[in-house]
C-alpha cells in the first residue's frame, strides 16, 4: 500500500515500529489502571507494569482492574477465557528499575511539572533510546515537561478522557521535537486498539480541555444568577449531563482550578477559575433525565451565555490552529458528550443568530477571543469522512485511487444525511479528474465498515405512507449517483456491514472484504425492511445469490464474508487492514481498464420461492426472535414487484414505495418504540 505518515485515516499511515510488547504506566491513582485496563484488553499478550511510589495504590490499582474483567464477564461483555488473557502479565512495582525494557512508558500522574519532569529522568535513566515515552497531562504542553530529556524526540503527550478504558478519545500532541514517524505510528496504534486519535498543537489545555473547562468555568460564573441544578438543565439540549454533574462524578474541581490557573496565567485574566471552585466540594444538582424550574428568561439567558463560551473557545481553537474542525466536532462528542459538535451548533443556530449571542457574550465576558473570520469560514469541508489519496506507485498509468474513510466512530461509522453528502461531495470532486482511477470506500477502526443508518426522521414518519417512501429516495442519492458514476468505486469492508452500510456497499462496483467481516440486513426484527436498495439490487447483481438475500430479508441471518465470497457477492477476500486497501485500490484500478464500471441490470429477473413460513406457531428470526408476519408479507411483495420491474428506477421505486407501506403498519411502531426504549419488540401482539 502507497501510503505515508500524514495520512488522513490512521491506518493508511506506512509505519516500521513494530507494536508494543511490554507497557509501564507509571501512576497507580484515578485514570492510570483505567488506560492499563484499556491496554491490556486491546493487546492482551502484552506484559504491563503499573509502577506507584505506594504498594497501597498499585493493590488498590490491581484489584480494580481484576473487578473491570469479572464485571465483564458478569455482563457478557467477555470470556472468562479473555478475561483470564487481560489480566495475565500485568504485574505492579514501587521501583522504577521494573521499567528496564519497556517498549512504551506512559505518565498518569499529578498534574505537576516538576514532579512529571523527575519521573521522566527517573524512567530515561532505565529505557533505552528507542522506548517511547508520553504523559497523560490534559495541560501541561508537551516542550515544558519534556525539554530536559536526552531524546525529547521520542516523547509526547497521549491525553485520555476519563473512563480511559472506555472513551475512545486521545488527544495526540504534535511538537516541534516529535519524531514524524513516531506521530504516525501513535496515530495508528490507538486507531487499531479502538481508539479516536485526535492531533493536536502543543498549547496549554490543548483542545478539548480548553472547551470542557471554560464551559465549566462559565457555568460557575453563572451562579450569581441561577443554580448548578438549573444550569445543567439548560445545558442539557447540548450535552448529556451538564457541567455541574460531571464536576461531580470526575472531582472535577480541582482540575478547572489547575488548567484555567494555567490559562489565565498563559493567556489573561479572563480565563481566571470561578472563586466558588475553591470552597465547593459537590454541587447540589440531579440526575440528567430531570429537569429544574426555572423561567423561560433566565433559560434563554444561561442558554446564551453557555453558546457563547463554547463558541468562543471553538473559534479560537480553530485561529491557532490547535486542532482541525472535523476532530473539534467529533472530539466534543465522543470525549466530552455533546450531543452535536460546537460548528454544527452554530450551523443549526444561523449565522445571525450566532454573531448576536458572541456580540452578547463579547460584553459580559471581556477579554474572552471572538472570531478573526467570517464564521462561515470555520466550516469543516467534511466533518465526517477522511480522505486520502493514493498514488499510482507503480507507475503504470493505473491512476490515484481516492480512499473515502466513513468516521463516526460513536455510532460504528452509520450513515446519515450529513455523511451521505460527504461521501458524494467527494465523489464529484474528483470523479472529472483524469488523474484518478476511482474510489475506495472503508470505515475508521476495525469493527465495522459501516453499522446501517440512523433511523433519524423515521419515527416522526409513523403511519405516513408517501413521507415515509419520499425519505428513502432522499436517503438514496448517493447510492443513485453511484448507479451511474462514471469511475469504479470499491467498498473495503472491515468488521460489519449493517443495514444501510451493506446497502451502500451492493451500490459499489466490488466488494472486498476481510476474512472476519460479515454482513447482515437486521430491519425486519425492527418491524421494518431495507429501504435503499436491497429489495432489489442484490437479485440484478447476484442473481445466482438470491435464496441468500431472501433469507437476509425475512430472518436476519447473517452472512460471512467467506460465504459471500463463495457465492461471488464478494470479488476478494483478504487478511489485515493493509491488505484490505492494497487490494481494493488494486480492484479499482483493474475495473477502471475494463471502461465504463459495471452496473446493476435494468431487465426484470426470476426468482426463486420463499421459504415456506411455518404452519403453525410464529415466524422467527435466525437468532430465534419472533417477526412480524405482516412485515414478512410487505417484503416478499416488494421483491417479487421489484425483480418483476423492467427497469432499475421501477426495481428502486418498488422498494421505497413498500418502505412507505411498512411505515403504516402496527409491527413498525412497535419495533421503532423498542429500539429507541432498549427493549425486545412484542409482535404477537401487532401481527
Amino acid at each position: 500500500m502507497n501510503a505515508c505518515p500524514a495520512a488522513a485515516n490512521p491506518l493508511l499511515a506506512t509505519v516500521r515500529r513494530a507494536a508494543p510488547r511490554r507497557i509501564g504506566v507509571v501512576g497507580a491513582g484515578t485514570i492510570g489502571p483505567d488506560i492499563a485496563y484499556y491496554l491490556k484488553s486491546a493487546l492482551p499478550a502484552l506484559e504491563l507494569t503499573l509502577l506507584d511510589v505506594r504498594q497501597p495504590a498499585i493493590d488498590a490499582a490491581l484489584a480494580r482492574l481484576r473487578g473491570y474483567a469479572d464485571k465483564a464477564v458478569a455482563r457478557g461483555k467477555m470470556n472468562a477465557e479473555a478475561a483470564a488473557a487481560t489480566l495475565a502479565g500485568l504485574t505492579g512495582s514501587t521501583d522504577y528499575d521494573s521499567l528496564a525494557g519497556c517498549d512504551w512508558v506512559l505518565e498518569a500522574a499529578t498534574e505537576d511539572l516538576a514532579l512529571k519532569r523527575r519521573i521522566f529522568a527517573d524512567v530515561e535513566a532505565r529505557v533505552d533510546a528507542q522506548t517511547v515515552i508520553t504523559s497523560n497531562t490534559s495541560s501541561l504542553p508537551a516542550a515544558r515537561i519534556f525539554s530536559e530529556l536526552k531524546h525529547p524526540e521520542r516523547a509526547t503527550v497521549t491525553h485520555f478522557f476519563a473512563p480511559a478504558w472506555r472513551n475512545p478519545a486521545v488527544e495526540v500532541i504534535d511538537w516541534p521535537a516529535l519524531d514524524r514517524e513516531l506521530l504516525a505510528w501513535l496515530r495508528r496504534f490507538f486507531a487499531e486498539t479502538g481508539k479516536l486519535p485526535l492531533v493536536t498543537k502543543d498549547a496549554v489545555c490543548f483542545m478539548l480541555d480548553r472547551v470542557f473547562d471554560n464551559w465549566c468555568n462559565d457555568a460557575a460564573l453563572l451562579l450569581d444568577r441561577a443554580t448548578a441544578a438549573q444550569i445543567d438543565s439548560v445545558a442539557s439540549e447540548f450535552v448529556h449531563a451538564g457541567p455541574f454533574f460531571v464536576l461531580n462524578l470526575a472531582h472535577g474541581n480541582p482540575i478547572i482550578i489547575e488548567t484555567n490557573t494555567l490559562q489565565a496565567d498563559e493567556e489573561g485574566g479572563h480565563y481566571r477559575p470561578a472563586p466558588i471552585f475553591a470552597s465547593v466540594q459537590e454541587w447540589k444538582t440531579q440526575a440528567p433525565s430531570q429537569r429544574a424550574p426555572l423561567t423561560p428568561a433566565l433559560a434563554a439567558d444561561v442558554r446564551e451565555r453557555l453558546l457563547g463560551v463554547l463558541w468562543s473557545q471553538t473559534l479560537d481553537i480553530l485561529d491557532r490552529g490547535i486542532g482541525s474542525a472535523a476532530d473539534l466536532d467529533l472530539g466534543c462528542r465522543v470525549a466530552l458528550g455533546f450531543k452535536a459538535g460546537p460548528l454544527e451548533l452554530m450551523e443549526q443556530c444561523g449565522h445571525e443568530e450566532a454573531t448576536r449571542v458572541l456580540q452578547r457574550y463579547a460584553k459580559e465576558r471581556p477579554g474572552m477571543p471572538m472570531p478573526r473570520r467570517a464564521l462561515s469560514a470555520y466550516r469543516p469541508g467534511e466533518r465526517h469522512v477522511l480522505v486520502d489519496r493514493l498514488h499510482d506507485r507503480l507507475g503504470d498509468g493505473g491512476g490515484d485511487v481516492v480512499v473515502i474513510t466513513l468516521r463516526r466512530p460513536e455510532a460504528l461509522n452509520a450513515l446519515h444525511d450529513a455523511m451521505t453528502d460527504d461521501i458524494l461531495d467527494v465523489i464529484r470532486r474528483h470523479e472529472d479528474d483524469a488523474t484518478v482511477s476511482g474510489f475506495v470506500i472503508t470505515g475508521y477502526g476495525q469493527k465495522a465498515f459501516c453499522a446501517g443508518g440512523d433511523i433519524g426522521r423515521f419515527p416522526t414518519l409513523l403511519g405516513n405512507a408517501e413521507g415515509a417512501a419520499q425519505y428513502a429516495r432522499d436517503c438514496s442519492r448517493l447510492l443513485v449517483h453511484l448507479d451511474a458514476a462514471p469511475k469504479p468505486v470499491v467498498a473495503a469492508i472491515q468488521g460489519m456491514a449493517l443495514g444501510g452500510g451493506f446497502e451502500l456497499a451492493m451500490r459499489c462496483h466490488a466488494l472486498v472484504a476481510q476474512r472476519q467481516a460479515w454482513f447482515q440486513l437486521p430491519e425486519v426484527a425492527l418491524g421494518i425492511l431495507p429501504a435503499i436498495g436491497a429489495m432489489a439490487i442484490p437479485f440484478r447483481r447476484w442473481p445466482q445469490a438470491a435464496p441468500i438475500f431472501q433469507r437476509m430479508l425475512t430472518t436476519a441471518e447473517r452472512l460471512r464474508a467467506a460465504d459471500a465470497h463463495a457465492a461471488g457477492i464478494v470479488a476478494e477476500l483478504a487478511g489485515d487492514f493493509d491488505d484490505l486497501i492494497e487490494r481494493a485500490c488494486a480492484r479499482v484500478r483493474l475495473l477502471a481498464s475494463q471502461g465504463e464500471p459495471p452496473r446493476p441490470g435494468e431487465a426484470a429477473v426470476a426468482l426463486p420461492p420463499f421459504a415456506p413460513r411455518p404452519a403453525d406457531g410464529p415466524v422467527r428470526a435466525a437468532d430465534g426472535r419472533v417477526l412480524s408476519p405482516t412485515v414478512l408479507g410487505v417484503i416478499e411483495q416488494g421483491v417479487r414487484e421489484a425483480a418483476a420491474a423492467t427497469s432499475l428506477s421501477a426495481a428502486l421505486e418498488t422498494g421505497y414505495r413498500a418502505f412507505g407501506k411498512v411505515a403504516c403498519t402496527a409491527a413498525a411502531r412497535e419495533g421503532i418504540e423498542a429500539f429507541l426504549a432498549r427493549r425486545e419488540p412484542d409482535f404477537t401482539r401487532t401481527g
